[in-house]
């Protein structure tokens, strides 16, 4: 059987969260479609990550599951649909149980996960190879003859999201000079910069005349509140004000961004934005570091507690939190200015 004889692929790609996991399986996403123009592409999520993709153009068709909705109601339809290939790049017990919900062939990537246990544990790196998670993706797709292409991650922005974005900046006074984003929020404790240090760091930045804006999402208020409270003039918060889009858009306006191992630096990554990323408890080793950035330093501390974990957690082990506190807002700074010279 010849390639123009084979059924045009029908592809389902599933990942139910985060924004850095969704957005890093946008180069397979985009080798997909352009290894099979004519294929029809859907991607499953979570609802509320559905504008990470919504205007993605190598996606046909964008499904999210809404919080009370059940498995086996979205495995209904997935079954109607009839797909030729099932690719889970989720890897979870929820990912399984839709698998099995969903009759067919379905194909899946390593998560290293006893090499990752082993270098957190020993602190030996057990590997043998340094591909990040946004490659991994592809062990998924080997049958559809796929490989990355050496570029970012994508995040597609609606047409309205600049304007939104610009219409916050003004209203907000934060649009008349140079704007640097700061994304001080994680999901877990421990990949967090102490709050002083960002007090610190954005004063510095606020001396050379440019604005700060801090982003993140309404858990993230808290800390940004307490930010801009010790700050001073020309620090803005955002978080909890704005769409996954809006942010997006923002993070184009900015001249940089600074995070720790976080979302929102996969998404400034995405729409070429640089970043200065501060990595604590975790290392480049289990896959996240900024992917294919266009300008991107992190920074991090070598230290011999390091990784500690493999998504950060509570509370520091050994109690003293020295991943993050010893990197200092001065270095940051001088980091940030040397990209942007």
């Amino acid at each position: 059987m010849t390639d123009s004889s084979k059924p045009t692929p029908h592809i389902l790609v599933v990942r139910f969260s985060a924004i850095g996991d969704i957005l890093l399986t946008t180069p397979l996403l985009r080798a997909l479609r352009a290894r099979y123009p004519a294929a029809w592409i859907t991607a499953l999520t979570k609802e509320q990550y559905l504008p990470l993709l919504s205007h993605n153009p190598h996606v046909n068709e964008v499904i999210g599951i809404g919080s009370g909705e059940s498995f086996r109601q979205v495995a209904e339809r997935l079954r109607r649909a009839g797909y030729t290939h099932r690719l889970d790049l989720h890897g979870s017990l929820r990912s399984l149980a839709l698998r099995r919900l969903v009759p067919g062939r379905w194909t899946t990537y390593s998560k290293r996960r006893l090499a990752r246990a082993l270098l957190i544990a020993t602190k030996r790196d057990f590997y043998c190879a340094d591909v990040p998670v946004a490659e991994r993706y592809f062990e998924a797709a080997a049958q559809l003859d796929v490989r990355p292409d050496g570029a970012s991650p994508e995040f597609f922005l609606s047409p309205e999201a600049p304007s939104d974005a610009s219409s916050w900046l003004m209203r907000t006074g934060a649009g008349a000079r140079s704007l640097v984003a700061i994304a001080p929020g994680a999901a877990h404790a421990t990949k967090r910069w102490p709050v002083g240090h960002w007090i610190e760091l954005t004063r510095r930045l606020t001396s050379s005349e440019a604005s700060v804006v801090v982003l993140g999402g309404s858990e993230d208020v808290t800390i940004a509140k307490a930010i801009v409270a010790g700050a001073g003039p020309r620090v803005f918060t955002a978080a909890g004000q704005l769409t996954l889009q809006q942010t997006g858009a923002l993070l184009q306006r900015a001249s940089a961004l600074v995070c720790g191992d976080t979302g929102v630096m996969h998404m400034a990554t995405a729409v070429g934005t640089p970043v200065v990323a501060l990595f604590g408890p975790t290392v480049r080793q289990l896959g996240f570091f900024p992917y294919r950035a266009r300008r991107a330093t992190v920074v991090e501390r070598d230290l011999g507690c390091r990784p500690c974990t493999a998504q950060g957690s509570s509370r520091c082990p050994l109690g003293h939190h020295r991943c993050m506190r010893e990197i200092v807002p001065a270095a940051v700074t001088a980091t940030l200015a040397e990209m942007l010279a």
